[in-house]
């Protein structure tokens, strides 16, 4: 995929990024403005930098929150599937 050379607005500076998926870059971009805007509103005395480094933690949390309900959600699975295997290859076993 070819890089494409996009201008976006975070919390009033605007960014020169080279990227391969402007919908998803511009949706980021976005999402970092709003929760550093929310951020201010909550504590409006904080610089920038703290603004910045709170909506980093924030959106790291909610990563880390959705891999862990991802692996929670998929866990059960892989253990039918080996229990799956384990009876199949009882089976096979007792035909050889």
């Amino acid at each position: 995929m070819e890089q494409k050379s996009i201008r976006v607005r975070i919390y009033g500076t605007e960014y020169p990024l080279k990227v391969d998926d402007e919908n998803l870059t511009r949706q980021a971009a976005g999402l970092i403005d709003s929760m550093m805007s929310d951020i201010h509103g909550k504590i409006p005395d904080q610089p920038p930098i703290t603004l910045a480094v709170l909506t980093a933690l924030n959106i790291t949390e909610t990563l880390f929150k959705e891999q862990a309900d991802k692996q929670n959600a998929i866990a059960p699975i892989e253990e039918k599937i080996k229990n799956a295997i384990t009876i199949l290859d009882k089976s096979l076993e007792g035909t050889t």
